[in-house]
């Protein structure tokens, strides 16, 4: 009885490696959900993802509160962001990223990420992130940040945002997710503390 007790507590305490999703599976979940999504939605407490519609709309960003953007597609015709444009209300952040699979959008990250995590830390601040659409380049920096900043599996990211907005980042950009969750979720790993750590 006690050995059997013992075997069970053995393999109670054994971790399973974490295995990242494949693209099959995160578009299963993509495609699942609601399918339709506003010019603007809050994903997270004052962080909000929208397409050009809302980043032209100065007015608007002003009633949200808005003090910080991050335009996901900075430089491209249809959304042509800057300093000038927001004024001085409002801090600027420029990715300037193409919505195509091999466009290797993970060298903005950590960068995006970041900025997103200062903007957030900030008392009073709200940040609005967007790119054409705001599925695709914006989502798949959102979805990043809370991988980065707040553990999130991918799949947990994607399934927090998809409470509030529709998403659908390309595939290159859902490899480069499942890149990333790996990282992070190996590193993770590594440093969680042995029993002679506690």
């Amino acid at each position: 009885m006690v050995d059997s007790l013992k075997s069970t507590e053995e393999k109670s305490t054994i971790s399973i490696p974490y295995e990242s999703p494949t693209i099959e599976q995160l578009e299963d979940i993509l495609h699942g959900g609601q399918l339709s999504c506003n010019h603007v939605d809050e994903v997270w407490p004052n962080l909000f993802l929208g397409d050009m519609y809302m980043s032209h709309d100065r007015y608007g960003l002003w009633r949200l509160g808005v003090t910080h953007v991050l335009n996901a597609a900075h430089g491209k015709m249809c959304c042509k962001g800057s300093d000038d444009f927001y004024g001085t209300t409002v801090k600027y952040y420029g990715v300037a990223a193409n919505d195509l699979p091999t466009f290797d959008i993970s060298h903005f990250f950590y960068p995006s990420a970041q900025y997103i995590h200062q903007t957030l830390s900030t008392a009073g601040a709200k940040i609005f992130v967007h790119c054409a659409v705001g599925v695709s380049r914006s989502a798949a920096l959102v979805l990043a940040y809370l991988m980065i900043f707040h553990n999130y599996t991918l799949v947990d990211a994607i399934l927090k945002v998809k409470e509030k907005r529709w998403i659908f980042p390309n595939r290159g950009f859902l490899k480069q997710l499942i890149a990333l969750d790996s990282t992070l979720k190996s590193k993770s790993q590594t440093e969680k503390p042995t029993q002679d750590d506690l």
